[in-house]
């Protein structure tokens, strides 16, 4: 059968081939009475592989792979390096991509990858892509944290808004003369620049706190409403000095103002109970249809299409469309994931490079401009910071947090480019002002890091001062740190067979860790409260509550030994996954958790723990502390256990027998307790596999 199918396939090829060829040898004649006309070349049939890149969709395809693979490089630097947001790497990818770096010393490679051609391809797909940001920052953006604190957090928010704006229009007055391009008035001028002064970015405001594990305190919350009725309010009052920038005269700007008021009410009363119906219905991934996705975008865009047309930009729309979204459901999550991947990493990018190169550092060789800047950084941070942390302190806070409220509201970061590009393309900013406000983003965003570890470690001083004794009272502290939910679970019931006759006094803290991500603070929650379910559940099982804490981190050690510090923990239980590319559990992350925990450490290896029923203490003397550490565990009803002398488990090594341990005798037991250094000097690390789970214990020394 394959055989004649296969002659049928090569007989088909040979047959229409050659009728083909010879249909091709009669067209030729045909070409004798018709005369041809060559077509123009335009270089690209050559061969020249330099010269077919610079076709308008090559050339594209280049510039997007250049610019997210650098812009991804750039975050990566920022956040593992430097500890900033990773946005603050990109957004310095972008302006190095621009002439200040590349056009200032690769002139021709700037002019090869960035040419005046492709530019406005470049600033349609940022447009785009800052379009559906704002939508997704809209959505992210919730109203309903005003109404806790709230007298407090608009106090604090107006303050940090009034005084940036009025230093910013006294700014203006100075600045007017020699730096305001000739088209514009005063008036714009000067309402630009305050707005420009008094712009926080929530999102990386946010980014900040959920990097810092400061989401659920007193201070985050207050921080992020007071950032919430920041930027509603800098928002309305950007929407009404781009409306009297573009009217030109009052009466105009009264009808855009107008037009603008009837198009949120219908947002608000129409659009709204529509997304909340729609939500209602695709409440599920697998109801969430492209006809609904399809739907969401047309009103996205239809709303951006409105606010462009009214007279206000684009962005306000989209913004706007975000906000009137439906908190409750999951339609705001799954639309989230659709899109937010898609405008991050591919379009914020485009939009940096497109600021980067309106960006011309070099334009600041005058050294005046460089006193100007020197004072937009110093009038921006007494705005910012000093407004805000005197508004704080006025409300009732203590001066730790209100200096904080100030840092954290000091961030600038992608919203004042976002609002410093609306500037340049209405011709209100000139490009030296631009710089200059693009650094200053950078600068006071870049410092909030290392101002709230500053006002942290002169206020965690002060207080070293006092005297701080452990707690007095019997209590068995057990803090339980773990990445995986299974792991967790295991550890939890480990503290509860550990605690012997203390369980009365016992008290477990789970400790769940996440990588850092770029997790929304809602799904934050969600995840959270999805993590510890299971945790509550086995600890309710046992008889003993378990305390839970959620940290985001990019450095996981110091969280736990920070933890254990903070908690005056006794015992600290952690998982070992199986290596990957070494053979060592105690490797990494978990030697510097050992080297700098001030208490018993027990580190979980778990080859498929059901249930701890026979028990194995290996030891090497009858004076090893884990043989008292044992007998902990053997209180429990029914389990059985038994001592291993160390001397007893070595083995010479043979072809048959090549490990140094005979595996045998480990084998009959579910768990075997192990000193962490009789564990290193014994050689288990060199074991293929362990046939039975371990818990490698290091003690305390007191």
């Amino acid at each position: 059968m394959k055989t004649r199918s296969s002659l049928f396939y090569g007989s088909t090829i040979l047959i229409f081939g050659a009728l083909a060829y010879y249909l091709l040898q009669l067209g030729s004649l045909l070409e004798i009475s018709k005369e041809i006309i060559a077509p123009v070349s335009d270089g690209l049939e050559t061969g020249n592989f330099l010269e077919k890149i610079k076709h308008p969709l090559a050339l594209l395809f280049l510039q997007i792979i250049i610019v997210c693979g650098f812009a991804r490089f750039m975050g990566y630097v920022f956040t593992r390096k430097f500890k900033q947001p990773a946005v603050m790497g990109e957004i310095v990818a972008g302006i190095l991509l621009g002439p200040s770096l590349l056009g200032n010393y690769f002139p021709e490679t700037m002019g090869f990858l960035f040419p005046p051609h492709s530019l406005p391809t470049l600033a349609t797909l940022s447009q785009i892509g800052l379009v559906l940001f704002m939508f997704i920052i809209g959505m992210e953006l919730d109203l309903s944290v005003l109404k806790n604190k709230a007298h407090s957090a608009i106090i604090i928010s107006h303050a940090s808004i009034v005084l940036p704006f009025f230093l910013g229009m006294t700014l203006a007055y100075f600045f007017y003369v020699d730096y305001a391009p000739k088209t514009v008035n005063f008036l714009s001028f000067s309402l630009f620049m305050g707005i420009a002064m008094s712009i926080t970015a929530f999102p990386v405001l946010a980014r900040i706190l959920q990097e810092r594990n400061l989401t659920r305190t007193p201070l985050g919350a207050m921080v992020l409403t007071c950032a919430a009725a920041d930027d509603v309010t800098a928002w309305i009052l950007l929407a009404i000095i781009v409306t009297i920038s573009k009217a030109g005269d009052l009466n105009t700007a009264i009808f855009t103002i107008g037009l603008s008021l009837s198009y949120i009410l219908v947002m608000v009363y129409v659009v709204a109970p529509f997304l909340k119906r729609l939500g209602s219905i695709y409440i599920s991934r697998e109801n969430l249809t492209r006809t609904a996705v399809a739907l969401v975008l047309m009103i996205v865009f239809l709303s951006s299409l409105t606010t462009e047309v009214i007279g206000i930009h684009a962005l306000f729309g989209a913004f706007l469309a975000g906000v009137v979204m439906p908190s409750d459901g999951n339609l705001k999550k799954l639309i989230s994931e659709k899109i937010e991947d898609l405008a991050v990493i591919l379009f914020l990018p485009i939009f940096f490079v497109i600021t980067g190169l309106r960006t011309q550092v070099n334009l600041l060789n005058d050294p005046a401009l460089w006193t100007v800047f020197g004072l937009v950084i110093a009038v921006a941070v007494i705005g910012k910071f000093f407004g805000s942390a005197l508004a704080a302190r006025i409300s009732g806070s203590n001066w730790e947090d209100s200096l904080s409220i100030g840092a954290l509201m000091n961030t600038r970061g992608l919203m004042e480019l976002v609002v410093l590009n609306i500037g340049y393309d209405l011709g209100i900013l000139s490009p030296e002002i631009f710089a200059v406000f693009v650094l200053m983003a950078l600068a006071t965003t870049l410092s909030t890091g290392p101002l709230l570890n500053g006002i942290q470690r002169y206020f965690s001083y002060k207080q070293l001062k006092l005297p701080q004794d452990k707690p007095t009272d019997k209590k068995l502290r057990v803090l339980v740190a773990f990445a995986q939910e299974k792991m967790g679970k295991s550890l939890v019931r480990f503290a509860y067979s550990l605690s012997g006759n203390q369980r009365k006094n016992l008290e477990i803290t789970a400790l769940h860790i996440s990588p850092n991500d770029s997790f929304s603070s809602e799904e934050v929650t969600r995840y959270r409260e999805a993590s510890f379910e299971a945790i509550r559940q086995t600890g309710a099982e046992v008889g003993v509550p378990v305390n839970t804490e959620y940290r985001i981190t990019d450095n996981v050690t110091y969280e736990i030994v920070n933890f254990a510090k903070l908690k005056h923990s006794n015992l600290l239980l952690i998982g070992a996954a199986k290596p990957l590319f070494s053979r060592s559990y105690t490797g990494g992350k978990i030697k510097g958790i050992l080297n700098y925990t001030p208490a018993t450490v027990g580190v979980l290896i778990d080859n498929g723990l059901e249930s701890i029923d026979r028990i194995g203490i290996v030891y090497k003397t009858e004076s090893d502390p884990i043989l008292e550490f044992s007998t902990k565990l053997t209180t429990l009803k029914g389990m059985k256990s038994s001592k291993l002398l160390a001397a007893d488990l070595i083995q010479p090594e043979t072809d048959l027998n090549p490990y140094p341990i005979s595996l045998s005798k480990i084998s009959p037991f579910s768990l075997v307790l192990i000193d962490l250094t009789l564990w290193e000097e014994m050689g288990f690390e060199r074991l293929d596999h362990l046939p039975a789970s371990f818990l490698l214990v290091r003690f305390l020394n007191t």
